[in-house]
């Protein structure tokens, strides 16, 4: 049954001739019948009449403006030429259901037009002489019945266009979205993997300083002072474990694309870990003054990461261009709506044009990163050389009510 109900679906055509052709051959018994009390003119008459009406029947679907006006140049001569409504006339039910569900607007409106006023035509034409007088109650009632399929016939038709202009929307939009679903999707991905570059960045670059300075420094007292080189080189090795601890899971992300049960990214440090950032640094041979000003409170885990990279990334690169017996200051403020940040160093200021990409080591990024990273919690930056030589990087960050 399926399959032949997909083969009329596939030849509508072919089906509206089939009907067409049964209309004909029904009419033409009813002409053969009646053809021994008429003129053969009047046989011929309606004989194409009903070849005409069960034309727009088998094309109604390929070309049902041209079969709607054939319709209405039809009935038009049966008026002028007297030509009696047969069964071939409901063909026009046909052909206006058809233009109703087209998304020609004209069309269907024309059709509607000739369903209320075509019936009306055939009353008037051939009640005359069949209505006693005095009965007009009866002739409107021959006129509504008449009227009432025709009209039936175009409401049926523009719903089926309602429907399926609908469902047309619905598809349209289910396809927009699903576009957009898809953009969005690449678009996350995208962004995450820059954060994880960023992370990575800001991994490498760090724990990579600490090991060449402790190196540099072990070599500089192996002779002299075994334990401090001693020392130096158990820093480097526990520096090196938990940079490439670090390096393993972010590209561990970036190669499966999946996010770790914890439903965070690791490593995630905070404002809690700039301690032991600050005694990381200091163990590498960098004086730090490290001071909180306000009430330490929790903080959004994105505005505690990008705190913690400013400052990463801030005492790296004072550690690595700042030059000899270089100090810094790192002052962190809580504010009752934002997170205050600051890191000074007293160095020889070459890092302006490291940080602005003139470094051949591509800390030109580093700054960059920066920016990023503050723009995406939405607070300012601000970052260059002191009055009297070093550099100083300044941050707000906004604290989002709430959280």
């Amino acid at each position: 049954m399926q399959r032949l109900y997909d083969f009329f679906r596939r030849h509508p055509t072919g089906v509206d001739t089939f009907w067409a052709v049964l209309l004909f051959g029904f009419n033409c018994l009813m002409l053969v019948a009646s053809a021994d009390v008429q003129s053969e003119t009047r046989t011929l008459l309606e004989a194409l009449v009903v070849a005409a009406m069960c034309l727009t029947v088998a094309l109604r679907r390929k070309a049902p403006e041209k079969m709607l006006l054939l319709s209405i140049l039809v009935g038009l001569c049966q008026i002028v030429f007297d030509v009696e409504p047969n069964p071939s006339n409901f063909a026009m039910l046909a052909t206006i259901y058809t233009v109703a569900s087209g998304t020609r607007r004209w069309a269907s409106r024309t059709a509607l037009g000739g369903a209320l006023i075509g019936p009306t035509l055939y009353a008037v034409r051939y009640g005359n002489g069949q209505t006693p007088p005095g009965s007009l109650w009866q002739g409107l009632f021959v006129m509504g019945l008449l009227t009432v399929p025709f009209v039936l016939a175009w409401v049926l038709g523009d719903s089926v266009r309602t429907r399926r202009a609908y469902w047309a929307q619905l598809e349209e939009k289910a396809a927009r979205l699903e576009k957009e679903r898809e953009t969005q999707a690449r678009i996350a991905v995208a962004a995450e993997r820059a954060r994880i570059a960023r992370e990575l960045h800001d991994v490498v670059a760090h724990n990579v300083s600490v090991m060449v300075v402790q190196a540099d420094g072990a070599a500089y007292v192996l002779d002299a002072a075994p334990e401090q080189a001693k020392q130096a080189l158990e820093t480097i090795s526990g520096t090196g474990r938990q940079a490439l601890a670090e390096m393993r899971r972010l590209l561990g992300v970036l190669r499966t694309g999946e996010q770790p049960e914890s439903g965070e990214y690791v490593p995630q440090p905070g404002v809690e870990q700039l301690a032991d950032l600050i005694d990381q640094v200091r163990g590498a041979g960098l004086p730090v003054d490290f001071q909180v000003a306000g009430e330490p409170r929790p903080l959004p885990s994105s505005v505690e990461l990008t705190a913690y990279r400013i400052v990463q990334e801030a005492l790296t690169n004072t550690r690595k261009h700042g030059g000899p017996d270089v100090g810094a200051t790192v002052r962190l403020a809580y504010r009752d709506a934002e997170l205050d940040l600051l890191v000074e160093d007293d160095g020889r200021g070459a890092q302006h044009e490291l940080y602005s990409g003139g470094g051949a080591d591509g800390l030109g990024h580093g700054l960059i990163g920066m920016r990023e990273r503050v723009g995406m919690v939405g607070g300012s930056l601000d970052a260059g050389p002191r009055p009297g030589g070093g550099f100083r990087i300044s941050a707000v960050l906004p604290l989002k009510s709430g959280q």
